[in-house]
């Protein structure tokens, strides 16, 4: 009788980056014994990984992908701000998100009032609104921080996140030209290759989505747009939203996103509890 791995043994594989085809085998015996030897392989792997870690320092790979884009777009004349994690419903109504629509449901709410934001667009769209009415264009704008959403379970999605969003307000560019810009901008610090597609969105109708290994890792729009009226903002703009963590998955070649997420367990990549 021909034997494969048990679920528990696949899950503890898995949980120490050991993905992949496995063997099949003769006997429970044979499996067993396959199996605690590549355990034993990965947890020094591991052990040997956090000792190199700990000895030389080195930067956490989400905040070394965020500091190498953030300095980029610095350059390219972008300016950052900072805004608050907790958003009132107002925010959330003037993005189109009611208590009809599917992402309402994957929102943590505080209060009847007040939730942690689902994405960083209610705050930028307020930023906008108050810069284009004191400063000439072109007005270029970013902000990273984390943003919270019930997500499914799996191995592409956090409950909180790190995305970046960088807008830009310029009456006189063709926008859609601009987005690939301003895509290239952001990609531009790391050795990956990038394409482009077009997809519908629950909040922006459509938009166009940047693949990295078939993986959507940001998502790009323009307007003006019909949400533009409800937050205020009258000129065209252009922007690109990108989850930081979905990008060094790809970068890092995680299967798990969970493995470079904020976490307990992991320290970037990295099994703790081995």
């Amino acid at each position: 009788m021909v034997m494969d791995f048990t679920v528990s043994q696949l899950q503890r594989l898995k949980e120490l980056g050991v993905d992949g085809c496995y063997d099949r085998f003769d006997s429970a015996e044979d499996r067993n014994t396959s199996f605690e030897e590549m355990v034993r392989q990965a947890a020094r792997t591991h052990r040997k990984s956090l000792r190199d870690r700990c000895r030389q320092g080195q930067r956490h790979s989400v905040k070394d992908a965020e500091i190498k884009m953030v300095d980029n777009l610095v350059h390219h004349g972008f300016v950052e701000c900072l805004t608050p994690i907790i958003i009132k419903k107002e925010g959330v109504y003037r993005m189109g998100i009611t208590e009809e629509h599917p992402l309402w449901k994957q929102i943590f709410w505080l209060n009847a009032n007040e939730c942690l934001r689902p994405m960083l667009a209610p705050n930028l769209y307020c930023i906008m609104r108050y810069l284009e009415k004191q400063i000439a264009t072109p007005i270029r704008l970013f902000e990273v921080g984390p943003c919270f959403r019930k997500e499914s379970q799996g191995c592409m999605h956090l409950e909180e996140f790190t995305m970046i969003n960088a807008v830009e307000i310029d009456p006189g560019c063709d926008r859609q030209e601009r987005i690939s810009e301003l895509v290239r901008l952001m990609m531009e610090p790391f050795d990956v290759e990038y394409s482009l597609t077009t997809e519908s969105s629950d909040v922006y109708g459509e938009t166009i989505d940047v693949l990295v290994n078939g993986t959507e890792v940001a998502s790009a729009s323009y307007g003006p747009h019909k949400l533009d009226r409800d937050n205020g903002v009258v000129m065209p703009w252009t922007g690109v939203g990108m989850g930081l963590e979905r990008l060094v998955q790809q970068i890092n070649g995680e299967s798990n996103i969970k493995r470079v997420g904020r976490s307990l367990v992991y320290l970037d990549g990295v099994r703790l509890d081995i």
